[in-house]
């Protein structure tokens, strides 16, 4: 393991460990941010905030417009349970909204643990895709990718290697399913960061190669812009490992 990616090692690590003492085997949604983050995936600009006060702080620092989500490790699914209110404009716009989420949110799913709000960059919207990563009980780790919305849901679009996976088997991943044309450019709109992209898809294969304790990583959507990419939201479930037998 080079130098980086060891350090990137170290800092998941603390992270997994840290939800391992909380008996937690999903990562919250700052948290898996970071973890992608430490392995050179970039995000949206985020902020944690444990009252509307932070959150409007927050919200200025980052710059309007932004983005509310709930953190809890009771809720993955946020906007299932109006966990989510999008393109905040201004200070009163984050009043509402975070007063709104708190009341949906424990109307539609009481007993959930709110451990606070995630204020985040409203990203600029591009194409979408997926990018993941999942242990296999038979191959062991593997990475996932296929084009966002439609695409997956319906024509099950999506393309799967073994980790580990090098640069021109994450380009022939990105090739290889039928919606790539979408990322050549279409309808006059510009060409995306297919090079950006299959360095993603690499590094979802290091973080799956590198971190047993890994058992998926969802990045959906990732929004893949002509020059670079920011994925947007990220999610990253741990194995329940038994500590003592390393199974």
């Amino acid at each position: 393991m080079n130098d980086l990616l060891s350090k990137s090692a170290k800092t998941a690590q603390s992270i997994i460990q840290k939800a391992m003492l909380q008996k937690r085997y999903e990562l919250l949604e700052p948290e898996a941010k970071d973890f992608v983050e430490a392995f050179g995936i970039k995000t949206p600009e985020h902020r944690a905030a444990s009252s509307c006060g932070e959150a409007i702080q927050a919200a200025r620092s980052i710059g309007y417009p932004v983005v509310l989500k709930i953190i809890s490790p009771d809720i993955s699914h946020k906007t299932d349970v109006g966990g989510v209110k999008l393109g905040i404009k201004d200070d009163n716009g984050i009043e509402h909204a975070y007063a709104e989420i708190i009341a949906d949110v424990t109307k539609r799913q009481p007993g959930a643990r709110i451990q606070g709000i995630l204020v985040q960059e409203m990203a600029t919207p591009s194409t979408e895709v997926i990018v993941g990563g999942l242990r296999d009980p038979q191959f062991g780790p593997a990475v996932m990718f296929g084009l966002g919305g439609i695409f997956v849901e319906i024509f099950k679009d999506v393309s799967f290697r073994i980790a580990p996976v090098e640069e021109y088997e994450a380009l022939d991943m990105i090739h290889q399913i039928q919606g790539a044309e979408v990322l050549k450019g279409f309808r006059n709109r510009e060409a995306a960061d297919i090079s950006a992209l299959a360095q993603t898809i690499v590094q979802v294969s290091d973080i799956m190669v590198a971190i047993a304790e890994i058992k998926e990583i969802d990045l959906n959507p990732v929004l893949v812009y002509p020059k670079g990419l920011k994925a947007v939201d990220a999610r990253i479930v741990l194995n329940q490992l038994d500590r003592n037998s390393g199974t």
